[in-house]
């Protein structure tokens, strides 16, 4: 769904019949609030309350379950790197997470990665997205394409139909060497060596190829992990800022470098060409209000 095409003429959601029906879905609610919460959520006397005056930004809830107040918006047009599908609004993140994808594209373009196209961060205030993610919500993850920037910048119309570089072979079982490149390794690498980072998800396939190419320090590669989709772009999640003692942290990585017989389970025929379960498994509910955060409630409802 990375890949899914934008619009460009976006039109904004039609007003909920019910917004205040406790079954809402909370991603009904948070997509339609186009613009951050201009404010910091603190604890007042053990109530859940937001000040007056824009502060930093603040991460509230866990990666996959949660909300951002203070969000800042990547600008969409850098020296190393531009956003896409901007139809999504959805280039917006913890302030952490801004000054790392800048850092990022600074260092990959000094390594032969001539910049970074930065697909979906989070939305405005964060929270489940009405498409597209499980996780995003509290302005801390971000998907880089697996295809360098170009040397110009693109049009509003390739921004939101144009489609990464699939880097994973036909079969599934490595990456295509007619594709991969020395610079898909290195940006990947540069992403893993940065100290804000906690994990970053690539497909399998991409794990195995950086297993086989890196030599000398190969410490980093047990943030990468394998994960299901990810051969058009890397997903890199971030640790959760001290400024946000609301922020639930992951689980952390375990240790090793997860290649050789950690990785062999990815590619077996079950995994690879999984048969239907003989009874379809029912769509998990969608998140409400009542899931997140209280916190989030002050972060939705704010101007």
């Amino acid at each position: 769904m990375a890949q899914n095409k934008g619009t460009l003429n976006p039109k904004p959601l039609p007003p909920l019949a019910h917004p205040d029906d406790p079954k809402t879905p909370a991603k009904e609610l948070f997509g339609r609030r186009p613009t951050p919460a201009p404010v910091s959520a603190v604890t007042h006397d053990g109530a859940t309350a937001l000040t007056s005056t824009p502060l930093e930004s603040r991460t509230i809830g866990f990666y996959a379950k949660g909300c951002l107040a203070g969000g800042v918006a990547l600008p969409i047009n850098g020296k190393t790197w531009q956003v896409m599908r901007l139809s999504r609004n959805r280039n917006w993140g913890h302030a952490n997470l801004v000054a790392f994808l800048e850092r990022l594209s600074k260092k990959g373009a000094k390594q032969g990665w001539p910049g970074l196209l930065v697909g979906d961060m989070s939305q405005p205030r964060g929270g489940p997205m009405i498409t597209g993610h499980t996780s995003h919500q509290v302005g801390l993850d971000a998907d880089i394409w697996l295809a360098p920037m170009p040397d110009r910048e693109l049009t509003p119309a390739e921004r939101e139909e144009m489609s990464a570089t699939m880097v994973v072979g036909a079969d599934r079982k490595d990456v295509d060497p007619n594709i991969w490149t020395p610079a898909h390794h290195a940006i990947i690498k540069a992403a893993a060596e940065d100290p804000q980072v906690e994990r970053i998800f690539v497909n399998p396939a991409i794990k195995k190829a950086l297993c086989r190419e890196p030599s000398g320090n190969r410490a980093w590669l047990h943030k990468v992990r394998p994960y299901w989709g990810h051969d058009y772009h890397f997903h890199v999640r971030i640790k959760c800022p001290a400024d946000s003692p609301e922020c639930k942290p992951q689980d952390p990585v375990p240790a090793g470098e997860g290649c050789g017989k950690d990785l062999d389970g990815w590619f077996t025929d079950a995994v690879l060409h999984p048969k239907p379960p003989p009874t379809p498994s029912k769509p998990r509910p969608p998140l409400t209000m009542a899931d997140l955060p209280p916190m989030c409630r002050a972060v939705l409802q704010a101007p």
